[in-house]
């Protein structure tokens, strides 16, 4: 998958008319430019430069005690090393590459195009003083945006296997959801669940699965507490998994029935069906050249129509190897999202579209699927929850 990454970077170097990306980066394990795992494949140690030229040479120049393992990897047409500095090996590469426009991994609104430290930054500034090579540089973020979020068929099919066991993971929890257990005990059985089929959770385990059930749960973004769930509780849950280095990121929502209730109350209905409207709306506009403000304005436009309020996030992130996976975002010109809402959808993407709307008395309705970007629309990764599921006291 590294190989076809890189294949794809030279095709996009000539898209956008770059004729270099430079990855610049130094002890990664500990600090990790993102785009390592998309095109490089392993951690190096000392200084180290990873270049992808236009016409489809990547070269590698590490030290010294790293120039095998680069050369195993079987991903680079050239490995260079260097002993004492990389100052005169870098400056060698350049003169030879000699771009007229190089970007680098530098970015304000893009986490995900950001790994370039100050730091580094600066060494590289100093390495090519008097090149004349500096005044060259342009940020990576549409070079990025692009190879991160155009989904090749066999990333896809990673993203849906993670989808498909998250999925089983919770028919089984909902199998298992009864009056009186905790948000903690639910999150432990889902645990047990991922630790069986031997794979990680999305994020931290501390807040994967979260957990929240009733009118006084934290929300979005917190660890499960030893909150019971009560009759007449709406419980929605996060949750996702990693399975061979892709992510997925889900939500469904349960309503404990009350004594004598064979349905919920029409408000906590009314809210599940406004989700349900929405996220199906959501993906039909997921079309390729919409922003993802103008997605983000059908979703959050028809959930205010329906008398709702307006939920205080985004529509959706994309997802891929990092369950918030950078770039393109279904959000509104918030000063958090910077430019980020104007970036237009592009076939392959895929993106959660998660509203959500908070029942008074009851908890919050939210569901939370995953689409990819197609002529069509968005076509859904996962199955969407259109019923809402019912747990009767005492099973």
């Amino acid at each position: 998958m590294i190989r076809e990454k890189i294949e794809q970077t030279f095709g996009l170097l000539n898209e956008l008319d770059l004729d270099l990306w430079l990855i610049f980066v130094r002890e990664s394990e500990a600090m990790a430019d993102p785009c390592l795992e998309l095109v490089v494949g392993s951690h190096c140690t000392w200084q180290s430069a990873f270049a992808y030229t236009r016409d489809g040479r990547a070269v590698a120049l590490v030290g010294n005690l790293d120039e095998a393992k680069f050369k195993a990897l079987g991903c680079f047409t050239e490995v260079r090393s260097y002993v004492t500095g990389i100052r005169k090996s870098l400056v060698e590469l350049f003169r030879e590459l000699d771009p007229g426009r190089f970007a680098l991994n530098v970015s304000t609104d893009d986490y995900i195009s950001d790994g370039l430290t100050y730091g580094m930054f600066q060494l590289l500034g100093r390495h090519l003083e008097g090149t004349g090579y500096m005044e060259r540089w342009v940020p990576a973020e549409k070079l990025i945006a692009a190879l991160r979020g155009r989904k090749t068929p066999a990333e896809q099919a990673r993203i849906k296997a993670a989808i498909d066991l998250t999925e089983e993971i919770y028919r089984k929890v909902s199998g298992f959801l009864r009056v009186g257990l905790t948000e903690k005990e639910i999150a432990a059985f889902t645990l047990g669940l991922v630790d069986e089929a031997g794979v990680e959770t999305a994020w931290d385990r501390s807040e994967c699965p979260a957990v929240f059930t009733g009118p006084e749960a934290a929300g979005a973004h917190c660890g499960p507490t030893d909150r019971p769930s009560e009759p007449g509780h709406v419980l929605n849950m996060d949750f996702g998994v990693r399975k061979e280095g892709f992510c997925s990121d889900i939500q469904r929502t349960w309503y404990f029935l009350r004594p004598g209730e064979s349905e919920a109350p029409e408000i906590v209905q009314k809210a599940f069906r406004a989700i349900v409207d929405a996220i199906r709306l959501g993906a039909e506009s997921c079309v390729p050249g919409k922003t993802g403000l103008e997605v983000d304005t059908i979703v959050r436009g028809f959930i205010t129509e329906q008398g709702f309020p307006e939920y205080p996030h985004g529509t959706g992130h994309q997802v891929g190897r990092s369950t918030h996976d950078g770039a393109a975002l279904l959000a509104p010109l918030w000063e958090r999202y910077g430019e980020i809402p104007h970036l237009r959808l592009e076939p392959g993407q895929v993106f959660t579209i998660e509203p959500r709307i908070p029942v008074p008395g009851h908890g919050v309705a939210t569901l939370e699927e995953i689409v990819v970007v197609t002529d069509d629309g968005g076509r859904f990764l996962s199955e969407p929850q259109t019923e809402l599921f019912y747990v009767r006291d005492g099973a």
